[in-house]
């Protein structure tokens, strides 16, 4: 099995933990997770020529990882609210 660029554990290394945890604890965290390892995956079968697609397929790709990825960043870096904030 070949090693596929750009998963998240590399893209985010410092946030392994708070990647796993969201999860298993926030439906949304997992579903475009989920949606940005499929898209990689896809990504990386067209460039090595396993599945290959046109320019405009591997554009489209290319932006729908990059959105689902701020979106992941957005989630990890958000600031944890503190205990006295919750009351």
């Amino acid at each position: 099995m070949t090693h596929t660029p750009h998963q998240l554990a590399e893209e985010f290394p410092e946030h392994l933990g708070k990647m796993r945890h969201l999860r298993e604890t926030d439906g949304h965290f997992h579903r475009i997770s989920k949606e940005y390892d499929e898209v990689n995956h896809r990504i990386h079968l067209g460039e090595t020529n396993i599945e290959p697609c046109d320019d405009f397929h591997m554009a489209d790709l290319r932006k729908r990882r990059m959105t689902l990825k701020d979106e992941i960043s957005g989630m990890l870096t958000r600031a944890e609210p503190l205990a006295s904030e919750e009351a």
